[in-house]
């Protein structure tokens, strides 16, 4: 059952990301932006990629939380053992600026635990995908599913997560867009623990994947952000072997809550409980 829903939720990433592309690479799109109740711009985009996300996972029998769908009350969704959370645009100020780095999410999330996930770049035309018992995988190069494609043939073509790559300086990744005086005194301290800190900037949730990757070792995460903006990030990240932390505590995050606003978390290696 995993693997069957992990291969519809890799179509729909796929399917999303083609849409988005449609509008991202016309010359004539002004992105059409709006503003949300909060400020922030919203595109036909988003809107796209949600329509083609949403008509897809309605094939299943989960339902949907999404960033750009209509909410339901905790009332409802509380008794939701089993839901789809999704971004179908995450990093929208990436794509505002055109500089690539804005990503589709996909989760599937159990009794608050992100047990599958698919993120998809569809500028970098990279996707990463995995789930509890299958691991955690990346493949290049992908920009829709063939007809006669299986989950089977796209593991063989990725390769599997953590990519092991010696390196003497502790990585951090941190936010391109919101880099807060929070983070900033976390580095410092990383600066003092090491003795060579590389800092990676990113926008949207491959800064997660990078911790997943093996290519950062870790991911302070010091302001506000959504469940749908972790969700499919942090499902890659546990079968990778990584973890999100609530920052300062030993607690990962949890999922499908009252409020949908993550506590600040760090993403990094999974800690072993002694």
């Amino acid at each position: 059952m995993e693997q069957k829903y992990l291969f519809v939720a890799v179509d729909a990433a796929l399917r999303a990301g083609e849409k988005i592309l449609s509008i991202y690479n016309d010359p004539a799109s002004d992105f059409e932006i709006e503003r949300k109740a909060d400020n922030s711009p919203l595109t036909i985009a988003d809107r796209k990629a949600h329509e083609t996300i949403a008509t897809i996972l309605q094939e299943t029998p989960f339902p949907l939380l999404s960033e750009e769908g209509k909410h339901m009350e905790y009332a409802m969704r509380k008794n939701w053992s089993t839901l789809w959370i999704v971004d179908p645009l995450d990093g929208t100020k990436e794509f505002i600026k055109r500089n690539g780095e804005f990503t589709v999410n996909i989760a599937l999330v159990h009794d608050g635990i992100p047990v599958m996930g698919v993120i998809y770049l569809p500028v970098k035309q990279e996707l990463y995908f995995a789930s509890e018992s299958l691991g955690a995988f990346k493949l290049s190069g992908i920009t829709a599913l063939g007809d006669s494609a299986s989950l089977e043939e796209l593991i063989n073509f990725s390769v599997r997560l953590p990519i092991d790559e010696p390196r003497k300086r502790f990585v951090i990744v941190a936010s391109r867009s919101h880099l807060t005086p929070e983070t900033e005194t976390y580095i410092g301290e990383m600066k003092q623990q090491y003795e060579e800190v590389e800092l990676i900037s990113s926008g949207s949730s491959i800064k997660i994947c990078l911790v997943a990757e093996g290519k950062a070792d870790v991911y302070p995460r010091f302001a506000p952000t959504m469940e749908w903006d972790t969700a499919a990030g942090h499902a890659i990240a546990r079968a990778a072997g990584m973890e999100i932390y609530q920052a300062g505590e030993a607690l990962p995050l949890q999922y499908n809550k009252e409020n949908l606003l993550n506590p600040w978390f760090i993403v990094e290696r999974k800690r072993v409980n002694h």
